[in-house]
């Protein structure tokens, strides 16, 4: 039976060249040599309704080691097993910071409860901005003051899942390494594929199969500050409109949140949040949404390749993406991006609901000392990169060893039992 392709680009990559052939990635040996480690488990939960806090963060604090909870709260942390004295800080916006000695983690069970802030931010004195368009322009006037001036090493990891329905169709995973530009410089980045593993299961898509372009590519281009001509056109930031929010805080900063949309609403053009600290005037998170009423124009931005007798346009679109600062200089974090495509067969009743989640997280990072243009291996990948089609790695449960990953949410673990009992 012929099998129909239909190829996703993700609109943050739009002003990229790409190519309309697939390429598949390569997997390759991790190139650091795994260390003796501890692991520690757990959850993270607000203190006061003891929901799931996903997408906190846990760095341990005077190293370079960190990780970010799932959507169930949950984490995975594996630290040196030398590092017996360390304290690790969980954070997340709207939450009052915790840090916690290394000692109270267990290997399993470990619960971690948040307070929700309940200072009265409006009232602070610290908050002086009164034009919400003006503050944004002096945040990206800062960048290269406020972000990191160097380049940088940093190890990564990402996930990117498409699942049709309720059903997982396809999921790809890797440990990467950015090499990562001064956010002053215009000097775009690339990408090293240290491990990955990834599968996908066609045979649930009767003639149809949905694949993404660009691979961890995606979520390094929701870095804002680095990339903020894929949002904003600075010289004509006037095309937008702001507003303020309520504000918040994280980690003892306040926050300004700002809303903004486009004037223009018959473009695809982004709205959302910004959540601004009020003493630096550094973005601390960002919450993108694409407008895509206009299904034509929405689905030329996404759809790269797709047959004939089909109409593809997506329905949602939303990304995200969290900083951290370390030694007054703020970086990229966390990146997620979700989208919902719809199918349409032309002659048939019902259509299809394809939905992709991609998100990556900075577990690592040092100086780069490295010469300024360093020789290509084989390892780095091209934002024209396909991760499917190989279950490299899955039968092994100690897969990832000593690197720091995102624990799989309940619905990706169920995929990666099932694909392990399909190798069994």
């Amino acid at each position: 039976m012929k099998r129909f392709i239909i190829t996703i680009l993700f609109a943050l990559a739009m002003l990229f060249p790409v190519s309309a052939e697939i390429q598949a990635a390569t997997v390759f040996q991790d190139l650091q040599q795994d260390q003796e480690y501890t692991e520690y488990k757990g959850r993270v939960l607000s203190s006061n309704r003891e929901r799931p806090v996903g997408s906190a963060q846990l760095t341990v604090l005077n190293t370079n080691i960190a990780t970010v909870t799932n959507a169930d709260g949950e984490f995975s942390l594996k630290v040196p097993s030398n590092l017996r004295e360390a304290i690790v800080r969980v954070s997340y916006l709207g939450f009052e910071s915790k840090n916690i000695a290394l000692e109270y983690f267990s290997e399993e069970g470990t619960e971690i409860f948040l307070d929700p802030s309940v200072e009265e931010l409006s009232e602070v004195s610290i908050f002086q901005a009164e034009d919400a368009g003006k503050l944004v322009r002096t945040m990206l006037s800062k960048r290269g003051d406020n972000y990191l001036d160097q380049n940088t090493n940093m190890t990564a990891f990402y996930r990117e899942s498409i699942r049709k329905g309720r059903k997982n169709v396809s999921l790809s995973e890797a440990v990467i390494r950015i090499h990562k530009k001064p956010y002053s410089s215009s000097r775009r980045e690339e990408i090293e594929l240290i491990k990955a593993r990834k599968t996908a299961d066609y045979d649930r898509l009767d003639t149809l199969a949905l694949k993404l372009r660009g691979g961890p590519y995606n979520a390094l281009y929701v870095d804002v500050m680095k990339y903020p001509e894929y949002v904003f056109y600075i010289d004509d930031i006037s095309d937008y409109s702001f507003s303020f929010d309520e504000p918040t805080q994280i980690d003892g900063r306040y926050l300004y949140v700002v809303n903004f949309e486009a004037r223009e609403k018959s473009a695809p053009w982004y709205f959302g949040k910004l959540y601004i600290d009020a003493q630096s005037q550094s973005l601390v998170r960002a919450e993108l949404n694409l407008n895509v009423d206009n299904r034509s124009i929405a689905s030329r931005l996404f759809v790269s390749k797709k047959p004939g007798s089909t109409r593809v346009y997506p329905i949602e679109v939303k990304y995200r993406i969290d900083y951290q600062q370390q030694d007054g200089k703020w970086f990229y974090g966390y990146g997620s991006a979700d989208l919902t495509f719809v199918v349409n067969w032309k002659r048939k009743l019902f259509n299809s609901r394809y939905y992709v989640h991609s998100e990556m997280a900075v577990t690592g990072w040092k100086p780069d000392p490295g010469n300024v243009n360093p020789r290509r291996s084989d390892s780095y990948i091209k934002p024209t990169v396909v991760m499917t089609d190989d279950v490299s790695g899955f039968s092994d449960p100690e897969f990832w060893g000593s690197n720091n990953i995102i624990e799989p949410d309940k619905d990706i673990q169920n995929a990666i039992d099932k694909i392990r009992e399909q190798l069994d």
